[in-house]
């Protein structure tokens, strides 16, 4: 009899211990931070009616994640779920928002990277994937690669049923007036310029289950030269995550993300010299980067929800959302 008792009294105990460890799990502070891109953002070229209409959007593409996130999801799905808002909005440079090059097209680019298992996908040059960031999983999810681009990479999407949509989907009359008005500069009267910066569009997460996940999508520079591809798509550029340290999404002058590997440099900054995340991204933005006359911003997020939004250029749109619910978004200094 003592023995039943003793074996029902283990049972209950080791059933308590379960309840408790998904109680934690549940509980975890869970987070998530954006951005919708960095550059010459100020109050003079955005009116008061703009500015809350990026602020709707933006409060709207947290309150998705944090769904997401609230509800088991894990950080990968927050940033796909995420930034496939921000692709679908004309407001930014991703998807439905991309600016067109000095031909006269849409190429876009993406990436997106697991903390938890440092696998990545990414695509280049798009240009009928309605979503690349969707894509950019299945590269990491479903094919042995970390990057495919062009028409590799959109063969790759009709396998993996991906959304294809006809060019004419990414007309903007916003964007093709811009391009039309850069194209008259450079052309007739200013040989010299050189082609205009937009942001991009980036997503960090830490879900419930302690995991981080980085996701980054563009339209790339508008009039860039044809084949040109900048950071985002390039792992440890434009986009990176590591459960030991943090995740990270980049936006601005791409070359110069490129050249000084900056989102990757943010994380060892952290490994190696144990900066905290603020600290690390500042370092990289505004000293690294600024002394070379790289002009952008990054979003940072640690494994223990802290988080940074560091950028040197007039402005950014940027947010963030705590399992408190706690929300907040920003665009200029």
């Amino acid at each position: 009899m003592r023995k039943r008792i003793l074996i029902i009294s283990l049972v209950f105990a080791f059933a308590n211990m379960l309840f408790a460890q998904q109680g934690n799990q549940v509980n975890k502070n869970f987070m998530l931070v954006i951005h919708g891109g960095a550059g010459n953002i100020t109050k003079e070229n955005i009116n008061d009616s703009l500015e809350k209409v990026y602020e709707k959007k933006l409060a709207e593409v947290l309150e998705k994640g944090y769904e997401v996130l609230a509800n088991g999801g894990t950080s990968i799905d927050a940033v796909e779920a995420c930034i496939r808002m921000m692709e679908d909005s004309p407001l930014f440079n991703a998807g439905k928002g991309a600016v067109y090059t000095a031909e006269g097209k849409i190429e876009l680019d993406a990436s997106i990277m697991d903390g938890k298992t440092l696998k990545a996908g990414a695509v280049a040059s798009l240009t009928h994937v309605k979503n690349p960031i969707s894509l950019a999983r299945k590269v990491m999810e479903n094919s042995p690669h970390v990057m495919l681009i062009g028409e590799g990479a959109e063969f790759f999407a009709k396998n993996q049923n991906i959304e294809l949509v006809d060019t004419s989907y990414f007309f903007t009359k916003k964007r093709w007036d811009d391009y039309l008005k850069m194209k008259n500069k450079i052309e007739e009267k200013n040989k010299g310029e050189t082609p205009e910066k937009h942001g991009t569009v980036g997503v960090l997460a830490l879900d419930m289950y302690g995991n981080l996940a980085a996701g980054t999508s563009t339209g790339g520079m508008l009039f860039k030269s044809y084949g040109r591809v900048g950071d985002t798509p390039v792992i440890g550029a434009g986009t990176y995550a590591n459960n030991n340290t943090c995740a990270v999404s980049c936006t601005g002058h791409g070359e110069f993300f490129i050249r000084n590997v900056v989102a990757y440099d943010v994380s060892a900054l952290m490994e190696y010299k144990k900066m905290n995340v603020s600290d690390a991204a500042n370092e990289v933005v505004n000293v690294k980067l600024k002394s070379q006359g790289g002009e952008g911003g990054l979003i940072a997020l640690d494994k223990n929800g802290n988080f940074a939004m560091p950028f040197n250029s007039n402005g950014m749109f940027r947010g963030y959302i705590k399992a408190n619910k706690e929300m907040k978004v920003l665009i200029f200094r």
